[in-house]
């Protein structure tokens, strides 16, 4: 295991590596932060996931809104509500499409039942994808632009869905990889340059790694019990990041594993792919 950063996460989530600044980003949602190695910002509301816009600006997704966040200001400009009449709900797993499109998942916050959803933010309009979700995750897209995939961790199972020319969804959502008989929560996922999925598993200290076929292709070793999300960077795009969180762990489980919480460093031994830039 290498620590990337020893910070501690209460929910570590949303890794980015951003492209242009060749940086990683991520988020501590229940503390309401947002890091890179450099800095660290606070906020007055829940924080979970992020696109990149351009050089200097994040599109970010909060219990209330996505926002357009300056990281040369340290200011914020509303874009959208999200949910922002329900204050049961967050948002949480969030990712840019290949068309410049933001998905992201919403959740209560006490993950009560299919109190979740999943919207698309494109050009200026917030479209509601799917409800009755619990805990919204794996949101991730296939190189080639066929699919999209996400997962409700509750049933344990990450489905895709057939996309269209402008990345809507052209057909029902199927269940692609089912993780209940293996008693396998999937958390946030990426996809590599090859589509291979690569998916953090809560609980079980480790991230897999399923083709195209939805086989199981490798299991990595993250060290800490709780992975949250992976995503690809470095200049090649060939290391993966993983959040982790300590959220939920009693003392005996933190003396076991204190770094409980910091971003992990792995070598996936493959390369992923630039995360897409979100179009406003």
């Amino acid at each position: 295991m290498n620590l990337y950063d020893p910070r501690l996460c209460l929910l570590g989530e949303g890794p980015l590596w951003h492209p242009v600044r060749q940086e990683l980003f991520w988020f501590d949602i229940l503390n309401r932060k947002l890091h890179s190695r450099q800095q660290s910002w606070e906020f007055d509301r829940y924080v979970s996931a992020a696109g990149w816009i351009s050089e200097t600006a994040l599109l970010v997704a909060s219990e209330t809104d996505l926002f357009r966040f300056d990281l040369s200001q340290g200011s914020a400009t509303s874009l959208i509500p999200l949910e922002a009449g329900d204050p049961q709900t967050r948002s949480n797993d969030g990712r840019a499409d290949p068309w410049g499109g933001f998905w992201i998942g919403t959740m209560g916050k006490r993950a009560e039942h299919e109190a979740g959803a999943i919207y698309r933010y494109f050009r200026g309009e917030l479209r509601k994808l799917h409800g009755a979700i619990t805990i919204p995750n794996a949101i991730c897209f296939s190189p080639d632009r066929q699919w999209a995939y996400f997962a409700d961790t509750k049933r344990q199972v990450i489905y895709r869905q057939a996309l269209g020319p402008e990345g809507w969804p052209s057909s029902p959502e199927e269940p692609f990889i089912d993780l209940a008989p293996e008693g396998r929560n999937p958390d946030g996922a990426v996809v590599d340059s090859s589509g291979a999925l690569w998916c953090a598993e809560w609980g079980s200290g480790e991230v897999s790694c399923y083709g195209q076929d939805g086989a199981l292709r490798a299991r990595l070793s993250v060290g800490l019990p709780q992975p949250s999300c992976p995503a690809f960077g470095g200049t090649s795009f060939d290391r993966l990041f993983v959040t982790t969180a300590r959220e939920g762990m009693d003392v005996s489980a933190l003396e076991t594993a204190p770094d409980s919480g910091c971003v992990v460093e792995l070598d996936p031994g493959v390369a992923g792919i630039a995360e897409h830039r979100v179009l406003i």
